[in-house]
C-alpha cells in the first residue's frame, strides 16, 4: 500500500479505499478508519514501514470496509477506538450488526463480519464541533444518512475526511448508491458546503480541493435524484418491492448468481423505494397481505 501525503501531517494509505491518518509525531498516528479484514496484514506492514503505531482510530462509521480492524488494533496495540453512539451500538453484537446488513441471515453475518464486533473506548459527542483525541484537536461533523451515526472528520491541517458522505468523481456512475436514508444523506452532503477545508478526502479513492467541492456535491445530489427517478419510471402498476428490485437489476444489468450479492441489491433498491414513498411519489397499499407500490 502507498502512503501519500495530503497536507502537512495528514496522509492517506491507498488501500481498497483511502484510509487517512494524522501523524502525531514520528512514531504515532491516528487512523481515520481501519479498513477491511482482508487488508489487515498489508495495512500493518505499511504502518510499520513508516515507523508508525496507530494509537487511535477515529472511526467514521461501522461498515465492514471502515471498521473491520478496530478490535484487532485495540487488542494488539492498545489503540483507542472512537465511535458515535449509533455506530458503537451497531458493533455491539451479531444481532445489531444484522441491522446494518438487513437482508442477510444472522448466520451469514456471523461468518462474514464477526470481526466488526468490539466495544469502543471513546464515544464521540452528539454535536458538531472540536474534539480532542490522542493529544490532537480534530473537528467532528455529524453526517447521518449513509449510516445512522456517520461522521466526517477535519484534521488539524484543515483536511476533511468525508468518508462515505460523498462519492468521488470516479464513482459517480454508481448504479445503486447505498444510503440508509437517501433524504438524510442529501441533507448531510449540503452541510459540507460550509466547511471551507483545504482538501476533501473521499473514502472510495478521491481527493478534492476546496475549489471543486461544490461541483462534486452537486454531482452526488444529482446522482441520487436521477437514480430515484429511474427506479420510479419502472413502476408501471401496483408492484411489490421484489418486482421493482428485479426490474432495477435488469435496468442496471446487476446480474449475479450469488444470493449474498442479490440480497444487497434488494436492500439498496428498497432504500430508494422508501425515499420515493417519503417524498410522495409512491403510495403503499396492501393486497392479500402483501405490500404493493404505485405511482401517486
Amino acid at each position: 500500500m502507498e502512503l501519500t501525503q495530503v497536507k502537512e501531517n495528514t496522509w492517506v494509505i491507498e488501500a481498497n479505499q483511502l484510509i487517512p491518518l494524522y501523524r502525531l509525531d514520528s512514531r504515532r498516528c491516528v487512523l481515520l478508519d481501519s479498513g477491511l479484514l482482508q487488508e489487515r496484514e498489508e495495512l500493518e506492514e505499511t504502518l510499520a514501514a513508516a515507523g508508525l503505531t496507530p494509537v487511535g482510530v477515529l472511526c467514521s462509521h461501522a461498515h465492514v470496509d471502515h471498521c473491520a480492524n478496530n478490535g484487532y488494533f485495540q487488542e494488539k496495540y492498545g489503540t483507542q477506538i472512537a465511535l458515535t453512539y449509533p455506530e458503537a451500538g451497531m458493533c455491539a453484537s451479531l444481532l445489531t450488526l444484522k441491522c446494518y446488513f438487513l437482508t442477510l441471515s444472522p448466520g451469514t453475518v456471523e461468518r462474514e463480519s464477526a470481526c466488526m464486533i468490539h466495544r469502543p473506548d471513546v464515544i464521540l459527542p452528539p454535536q458538531d464541533g472540536p474534539f480532542s483525541f490522542c493529544g490532537a484537536e480534530f473537528r467532528i461533523i455529524h453526517t447521518p444518512g449513509h449510516s445512522a451515526g456517520h461522521i466526517c472528520t477535519i484534521t488539524p491541517d484543515n483536511v476533511c475526511y468525508t468518508a462515505d458522505t460523498l462519492l468521488s468523481r470516479a464513482l459517480l456512475n454508481a448504479k445503486l448508491p447505498y444510503n440508509l436514508s437517501q433524504q438524510m444523506a442529501l441533507e448531510s452532503r449540503e452541510k459540507l458546503r460550509k466547511l471551507d477545508c483545504r482538501q476533501y478526502v473521499m473514502a472510495h479513492r478521491g481527493i478534492c480541493p476546496r475549489e471543486e467541492i461544490d461541483r462534486l456535491i452537486d454531482a452526488n445530489q444529482n446522482l441520487v435524484r436521477r437514480r430515484a427517478e429511474e427506479i420510479l419510471s419502472l413502476v408501471d402498476g401496483p408492484m411489490t418491492a421484489s418486482q421493482i428490485d428485479e426490474k432495477a437489476c435488469t435496468l442496471y444489468q446487476l446480474f449475479t448468481h450469488k444470493p449474498r450479492r442479490s440480497l444487497r441489491f434488494e436492500r439498496n433498491v428498497r432504500f430508494f423505494i422508501e425515499y420515493l414513498v417519503d417524498t410522495g411519489r409512491l403510495a403503499e397499499h396492501c393486497q392479500n397481505g402483501a405490500t404493493y407500490y404505485s405511482k401517486t
